[in-house]
């Protein structure tokens, strides 16, 4: 082979891993699942959100990330939710596959909300979150110069982990804005020990608040601007600013911008009034961007209670 040819491909596999590597250190930092359809989606980021509607809601979602990167994270998602009491509680149930490099984790969570009516037009909900996490890590797949180092001898395998979080969410028809940790609190003692690190804590706590409003444009044309702040200590803080247009009430149009990441086109059709499919694409913007074509995210969405969907009045969130 060429000398010349080798050492281009050397020296784009170190480009490689030292951009997988700095992307490592990213998704470290980011544990909790992250998508860009979340305007949808609120009890994969607040449990507040649950029983937020009159009928019993579920949504499916699929994200992969980085296409051409092997170890991108790559994300499953699940959720079920519906009031209760008259609408004064709501319960829900996710779980999630989070897969990224040789970790993946396991996510079961139940969702519990208490809706305290303001006014005649909005409600504030209190929400808390319970679940459990099975961590897995496979030490095996790596390849490493220490054949001896006791932190590689054996894999991990579906440790589980105990975790708590809480939100807050207040909604009116058309406009929607929360505040939520979706893990407060997380058991990983035996975790840290198991992986033989120094650090305090595997799970570290998510601060996200997000809010959105809906303005009628026309008779068959409205827009929703919606954000999404995300702050998780020792790191900076990411901000997902979007902008969605409804067409006839059945057609939503959107564009995004995540900060310091990547720029996202969405596009959700609704089907029936029951059914709803959704597309995100992440265009990337880092140094990632030579590396890979970008992220896929697809979601369907299925409410039950035909006689409370009305699609005289949209779902909007």
């Amino acid at each position: 082979m060429n000398p010349a040819h080798m050492t281009m491909r050397h020296s784009t596999t170190i480009a490689i891993g030292m951009a997988l590597m700095l992307a490592g250190l990213r998704a470290s930092a980011q544990q909790e699942a992250m998508i860009s359809q979340y305007m949808f989606n609120g009890l994969f980021l607040n449990p507040a959100y649950a029983g937020s509607h009159d009928y019993l809601s579920t949504s499916l979602l699929h994200r992969s990330q980085w296409v051409q990167v092997d170890g991108a994270p790559r994300t499953s998602l699940f959720s079920i939710d519906g009031p209760l009491m008259g609408d004064r509680m709501g319960v829900g149930f996710t779980a999630s596959y989070d897969r990224i490099g040789i970790s993946s984790d396991v996510d079961l969570a139940a969702h519990y909300s208490y809706h305290l009516k303001l006014n005649e037009r909005s409600k504030l909900s209190l929400g808390l979150r319970a679940g459990v996490s099975f961590h897995s890590a496979r030490f095996d797949d790596l390849v490493y110069w220490d054949t001896n180092d006791p932190l590689y001898q054996a894999n991990v395998r579906n440790t589980a982990v105990g975790k708590f979080g809480f939100g807050l969410y207040w909604y009116s028809a058309t406009s929607f804005a929360g505040l939520s940790v979706p893990t407060i609190h997380a058991a990983d003692g035996g975790l840290v020990n198991e992986l033989g690190s120094d650090v305090g804590n595997y799970y570290d706590q998510h601060w996200y608040l997000h809010a959105g409003k809906v303005f009628p444009l026309g008779e068959y044309l409205d827009i929703k601007p919606t954000t999404l702040i995300k702050y998780l200590p020792d790191a900076p803080v990411q901000a997902d600013i979007n902008c969605n247009l409804l067409y006839r009430e059945r057609i939503w149009f959107g564009l995004g911008y995540r900060t310091g990441e990547s720029v996202v086109g969405m596009l959700e059709y609704q089907i029936t009034p029951q059914i709803r499919a959704g597309y995100a694409y992440d265009m990337n913007t880092s140094k990632l961007r030579t590396y890979t074509s970008g992220s896929h995210e697809v979601m369907l969405g299925i409410d039950f209670g035909r006689d409370l969907i009305k699609i005289k009045t949209p779902r909007y969130f």
